[in-house]
């Protein structure tokens, strides 16, 4: 059954997962803690591609997919409130990842899918951008990847393992969330509260 608009994504939601986060006791390098980040990046993805076939099925218009998809952005980038500075920087990791996400499919609802190249090669000229500094250009070409994720098109994600360390991978994991949730969109376990 589909969400009624604006109940794809809840500030509590988030809340939620940041409340994890500051409980844990988080290593970066730990596989507990890297798995809480995945499912944390992952269920945000969830409710995009929820978002994103109720447009397609016409249970939203553009207007109202592209208004829940800008609620949810405001929600989830906003800079958390933890005195941590490692939680801050492992959450920043998702959101940055995240943006991609967002941006992919606003581009879908507004333009549809890029059509120009494969996955691949949008990635390469991203991490090209990238090494020239021109982060707006890298983006732009990470999004229209992720239009075609959305599309149902599927790509390797160990190709990030192939692009310098950076904004570029980042994304690139954002929008292999984007592939897991295209594939089996149900909610992330959560921590009762």
């Amino acid at each position: 059954m589909s969400n009624q608009p604006g109940e794809y994504y809840t500030p509590e939601r988030w809340q939620n997962w940041l409340d994890r986060i500051d409980e844990e006791d988080l290593e970066p390098e730990d596989d507990d803690t890297a798995q809480l980040l995945w499912n944390m990046q992952d269920d945000t993805a969830i409710a995009v591609v929820k978002v994103v076939s109720d447009f397609e099925e016409g249970v939203l218009d553009e207007e109202e997919a592209l208004s829940e998809i800008e609620d949810m952005r405001e929600v989830v980038l906003a800079e958390p409130e933890f005195e941590d500075e490692q939680a801050l920087m492992l959450v920043d990791s998702v959101q940055t990842s995240l943006v991609c996400v967002f941006y992919a499919a606003e581009e879908f609802v507004v333009g549809g899918t890029a059509e120009d190249a494969p996955i691949g090669e949008y990635v390469g000229a991203a991490a090209d951008a990238e090494a020239e500094e021109d982060l707006d250009t890298a983006l732009s070409y990470c999004v229209q990847a992720g239009t075609l994720v959305v599309d149902g098109a599927e790509f390797d994600p160990s190709m990030a393992e192939e692009v310098e360390p950076g904004l570029v991978v980042q994304w690139v994991n954002g929008l292999d969330s984007l592939q897991t949730a295209m594939k089996d969109p149900e909610v992330v376990e959560e921590d009762d509260e």
